[in-house]
Formats: C-alpha cells, structure tokens, sequence
C-alpha cells in the first residue's frame, strides 16, 4: 500500500493540476513498481507560502522581489 504525500506552496494549483498529479504518481508506481492503483494513496498538502522556508527566507518574502 503505497502513500505518497506531495507538498506544494498554495500558489494557484487548480484542481485539474491536483488531479494530473494523483493519476501520474499512481500511474507512475503501477509501471515503476508494479504497484495496485487500487491501493495507492496519494495526498497533496498545499502549504501557505509563510510556511514554507528556502535559502533562510520565506517563500513569500522571495516571491517580493
């Protein structure tokens, strides 16, 4: 029983993007691993951009500039 959690920043993503997203990583675990679609659960976390840190900053600090 595969899970898979992806994060992204809450930036936009529409549902038919989160929905590519499910369908390709469970398709992408089937072919690669041989895994059932039926037990693969993929769960997506949008992350407020306050919330989420690269190179000693905020992401919503970076995107500022």
């Amino acid at each position: 029983m595969p899970y898979v959690n992806i994060k992204v920043t809450d930036e936009n993503v529409t549902t038919e993007q989160k929905r590519r997203l499910i369908q390709e990583t469970t398709r992408l675990l089937a072919d690669v691993l041989n895994k059932n679609p039926a037990t693969t659960h993929v769960v997506i976390d949008e992350v407020s951009t306050d919330n989420w840190g690269v190179e000693g900053e905020t992401v919503t600090e970076l995107r500022k500039r």
